[in-house]
């Protein structure tokens, strides 16, 4: 679509001297959650480019998607919901199972922001927001907007987790972390350490060791599900979650309540020895890892398969969180600030999973409006 169009780039100081550009509400982040909730707000009426925008940080559309690694395909990832008023399957033909998941959804979204016109604005990186004169002041790297709300949909790949260990300096290896993994034929011939237990490490450890030694190190025992997933499952595990956000707790993923689901792929990883778990390590090594006891093991690479924490560090002026690093969580489907109403965090917490982010659009873009006066 035609957007109406941003003043010229201009270097970081004249930007700021400028007046900055006003808009009722704005998404940071066109991933699912972004793009879910630019659908709800343009269907309730509002007017897009200009009573609400999206800001994207990234060059192309496809969210995070756009990044993983190439081996993700279609038969492997997770499954990939519709967003709201267009399918998945309108686009990329799901018999076409072998597609990289990272060509497949950005091609559904961006046939999905042209059909539905999506005020979608990229490159952009919004650097901070913070309180001024009752309303919101978003700067980026490129113009400076005042915002009477935002729904802020910057998910989690920006910020990966990894654990802090003894001597994580002195390993002469190579560490990754799953935000860095592209395929396992550049690990052929070297010893992985895979620490983490969710699908991802799991994805992991399936390919590489089908091609190199492997060892699988968690913090936790790993929970397998031998019967399929139901929806009634989904429930009581966002609901698990939802408390949780409600009572300002830090909220983990949804897959941490759900457990891991037996795939043929990883009956076939277990029947070759691939998934026998071992207890997490005390302090890594020159040339490797070593447990309490004095058991050492020699690795080439540590694969960190331990998650991400949520891309939040741009609201940090507005002191949403907690002590414990919580944020205390309102609305119908939890996805607005109690500390501040007019900060709707969607895809966070039980709004973390493709189907709860588009449900959480929709409660935040209509909650938001109705706050603000827009409808």
């Amino acid at each position: 679509m035609d957007l109406p169009a941003l003043p010229p780039h201009q270097p970081p100081h004249e930007a700021v001297a400028r007046a900055s550009i006003k808009v009722d509400i704005m998404v940071i982040g066109a991933g699912q959650a972004g793009l879910s909730s630019a659908y709800h707000l343009g269907k309730l009426g509002l007017r897009p480019g200009r009573n609400f925008i999206v800001l994207d940080k990234n060059g192309r559309p496809g969210g995070a998607w756009q990044h993983r690694w190439p081996s993700l395909t279609l038969s492997t990832v997770n499954r990939v919901h519709d967003l709201p008023g267009m399918g998945f399957s309108e686009v990329v033909a799901l018999g076409e199972s072998e597609v990289r998941a990272s060509v497949a959804v950005p091609d559904y979204f961006a046939a999905y922001e042209e059909k539905f016109r999506l005020p979608v604005y990229r490159p952009i990186v919004v650097k901070v927001v913070c309180e001024r004169l009752g309303r919101l002041r978003v700067e980026t790297d490129r113009e400076v907007f005042s915002a009477g709300g935002i729904i802020n949909a910057t998910g989690t790949w920006e910020t990966p987790q990894i654990p802090s260990y003894p001597g994580a300096d002195l390993f002469e290896g190579r560490q990754l972390h799953s935000r860095d993994y592209r395929t396992a034929t550049e690990l052929a011939g070297q010893h992985v350490v895979v620490v983490g237990s969710g699908i991802s490490a799991l994805q992991h450890l399936d390919e590489i060791s089908q091609l190199t030694t492997t060892s699988w190190v968690t913090r936790r025992e790993p929970q397998f599900r031998d019967r399929s997933f139901t929806p009634e499952d989904g429930r009581a595990a966002v609901a698990i979650v939802e408390d949780k956000v409600r009572n300002g707790l830090v909220p983990g993923s949804v897959v941490s309540v759900t457990g891991i689901p037996w795939t043929p792929a990883l009956r076939a990883a277990a029947a070759r020895g691939a998934l026998r778990r071992l207890p997490m390590f005390s302090e890594i090594t020159a040339h490797g890892v070593r447990w309490p006891d004095g058991t050492e093991q020699r690795a080439d690479v540590i694969l960190w398969a331990t998650g991400f924490r949520s891309s939040l560090d741009h609201l940090a002026p507005l002191q949403l969180r907690e002590d414990n690093g919580g944020i205390v969580m309102t609305g119908r489907l939890a996805t607005e600030v109690k500390k501040d109403p007019r900060i709707h965090l969607v895809g966070y917490g039980p709004s973390a999973s493709t189907i709860g982010a588009n449900r959480a659009g929709a409660a935040a873009a209509r909650e938001l409006a109705v706050r603000l006066g827009l409808i």
